[in-house]
């Protein structure tokens, strides 16, 4: 006998109770879609379980594509042994993109036959890294859905997409004038963003899109102040692209307030992250769930970003030695992973003021659950269900419920 709960919770029904709610559905790519993007979360914290089941829901579901070999044992056994040396340093970097690039495949394959048709499938890649562009291309060939790209301005998206016009493409902005600044560029491309995703460096979790951390509060990322304002701008260039709100998105009223603003959908991380379905370790979901805005900390990645994380005993480690790390700053000769995640980074290229610690060894530490060692990006705001840890049915449910209690 099927449980009325599960049953509740089929893609159709979900969109029938969207209805009911008074929600507008997001119409991206031909389709009708809940208003809910599942944010992309890396490094392997959303591959192709939560992602597949996330569109399998009638949403769109997000891969990450950083480092998915993890997920993987046989690539990461083949990338495993790295040699000292000039030569077996570039020969290890290129067998770990070649690595990366199989398993980012795999997890597009995989999450497509979980999905079974329905929703959207999206990657998402940072500008940031510096296999951005095989990965575009290579989702692109395996045929997803859509490519949602941050941390940077993507503005040559358009010419790595050339060959695939049926392709979605999303980048993320935190205010009116990058919305403007890509518009403008991309135009030229004869070709537009078909959804811009804004996220709210104030409320998010991970890389932020703000030059520093003292601008994370800046009025300019206010919701109130960005959607209007690229709305008018598009307006009156006679463009409509919908716009996705991202930040500190917890509830239904949260939804109807970003839609009352004019946003088509909204994306949310963490509570997603802290699902049965997501792809990290139970611990990385506990450590997430259990953790509240107080035991939040903002710093610069190493990515020359400010960045939000759980304050871990790692993390606090590394913020008490940062002053002395940043004193004896200095290029060095390669990479400690033998190979480069980062197009830039801090502590391979002795960049003062950016982050210097391995990223991909941190974020790595989280997937697999190490608290001692790992770092938990997290967004701000109480999660939708507490320190509980529930499925992506539930969290749909949730959010499509007007008035639904938040658990403390």
């Amino acid at each position: 006998m099927t449980h009325p709960t599960a049953a509740a919770g089929s893609a159709s029904d979900l969109m029938t109770l969207l209805g009911a709610a008074g929600l507008t559905p997001l119409r991206l790519g031909g389709r009708t879609l809940l208003p809910i993007v599942q944010g992309g979360m890396g490094v392997g914290v959303s591959a192709h379980k939560l992602a597949g089941s996330v569109a399998a829901l009638g949403a769109m579901g997000t891969i990450s594509s950083v480092d998915l070999r993890r997920h993987h044992p046989d690539l990461m056994q083949k990338t495993r042994d790295h040699q000292a040396g000039a030569a077996a340093t570039q020969a290890a970097k290129e067998a770990i993109n070649m690595a990366n690039l199989e398993a980012l495949e795999r997890e597009i394959r995989a999450a497509r036959a979980l999905c079974g048709g329905r929703g959207l499938l999206a990657i998402n890649v940072m500008r940031a890294v510096s296999e951005y562009g095989p990965s575009v291309t290579r989702a692109l060939e395996c045929g997803v859905d859509a490519v949602v790209v941050g941390a940077g301005l993507p503005l040559d998206l358009p010419d790595l997409a050339q060959d695939h016009p049926a392709a979605l493409l999303i980048p993320i902005l935190s205010d009116a004038r990058g919305v403007q600044l890509l518009l403008r560029k991309w135009e030229r491309k004869k070709r537009l963003p078909d959804a811009i995703v804004i996220e709210h460096p104030r409320l998010a979790g991970g890389h932020l899109g703000a030059a520093k951390i003292a601008d994370l509060n800046d009025p300019r990322f206010e919701f109130e102040n960005v959607i209007p304002q690229s709305l008018a701008f598009m307006r009156a260039a006679g463009i409509e692209i919908p716009l996705i709100a991202a930040g500190g998105i917890r509830s239904f009223e949260d939804i109807a307030r970003v839609q009352a603003l004019g946003a088509a959908g909204v994306q949310l991380g963490t509570p997603f992250a802290v699902t049965q379905e997501c792809d990290a370790h139970a611990e990385f979901k506990r450590v997430l769930a259990q953790a509240t805005d107080a035991d939040m900390v903002e710093f610069t990645s190493v990515a020359g970003l400010p960045a939000r994380a759980v304050a871990t005993p790692w993390l606090k480690s590394y913020l008490k030695a940062e002053p002395k790390l940043q004193s004896v700053v200095h290029v060095k000769p390669r990479c400690t992973l033998a190979f480069d995640c980062l197009a830039q980074c801090g502590l391979r290229d002795g960049l003062p003021g950016w982050g210097q610690f391995c990223i991909d060894t941190q974020l790595a530490a989280a997937l697999r659950g190490d608290v001692r060692k790992g770092l938990f990006f997290r967004g701000v705001g109480a999660l939708p269900f507490g320190d509980q840890i529930r499925s992506v049915r539930e969290l749909m449910q949730r959010l499509l419920t007007p008035n639904a209690a938040m658990a403390a």
